[in-house]
């Protein structure tokens, strides 16, 4: 496993570029985002998204979330794009709100979980905004814990059954801990919160 340290709001180029370069090789990292590390694989390579299901006992049913570079990444992941996710990207990204949507033909049921919705955000966190950006791809974003545990917010606190089957971590020190991202399905109408995160239930309905 290949530890990097990097600064958590100037990451260096060339490291963010060997973190990349794992990525696109199938591995699987922890890297930060705005309140917890994440685990980062290639979410269009199947044996990658595979090894984050193995990594954390994930239940196959339950669904991963991506991150990407911009909203004009959607086109690749989803079939549409209703009027009041527009708003909430317009909104909240990038930042801590995941929008699940109608997934595209071209994405996995492994990374749906069979539902036929994949949720989406874009990260703030300069690290993980850096290497989504390089990867030109979506990365996976789930958090860098077994599935039932609380998250980590400290590479210090990584569970050691998770920490030995990564082939690299990202160490930008200390996060802030918390909530995760909030999740909103917005499939259906009106939309639905599955989860209240670091966006409130009122910060979003004040939008909608």
């Amino acid at each position: 496993m290949v530890l990097w340290n990097i600064s958590a709001t100037t990451p260096d180029p060339d490291t963010i570029h060997a973190v990349v370069q794992v990525i696109r090789n199938g591995g699987v990292i922890a890297f930060p985002t705005s309140t917890l590390y994440g685990l980062g694989a290639d979410a269009d390579n199947p044996r990658a998204v595979e090894s984050i299901f193995d990594i954390k006992g994930r239940q196959s049913h339950r669904p991963l979330l991506v991150l990407i570079r911009d909203k004009t990444c959607l086109p690749e992941l989803v079939r549409e794009i209703p009027t009041k996710a527009e708003l909430l990207m317009e909104a909240f990204w990038p930042g801590g709100i995941t929008i699940v949507l109608p997934a595209g033909k071209k994405v996995s049921n492994r990374l749906t979980g069979n539902t036929g919705k994949i949720g989406v955000r874009v990260p703030k966190h300069p690290v993980a905004a850096a290497i989504v950006a390089q990867l030109a791809g979506p990365l996976t974003g789930t958090s860098a814990n077994l599935s039932g545990r609380g998250g980590c917010s400290d590479i210090s606190c990584l569970e050691e059954h998770v920490s030995g089957q990564l082939d690299g971590v990202v160490d930008a020190g200390p996060l802030k801990g918390g909530r995760g991202s909030t999740v909103i399905d917005m499939t259906v109408d009106p939309p639905q919160i599955l989860r209240e995160g670091t966006i409130s239930e009122h910060q979003i309905l004040s939008v909608l």
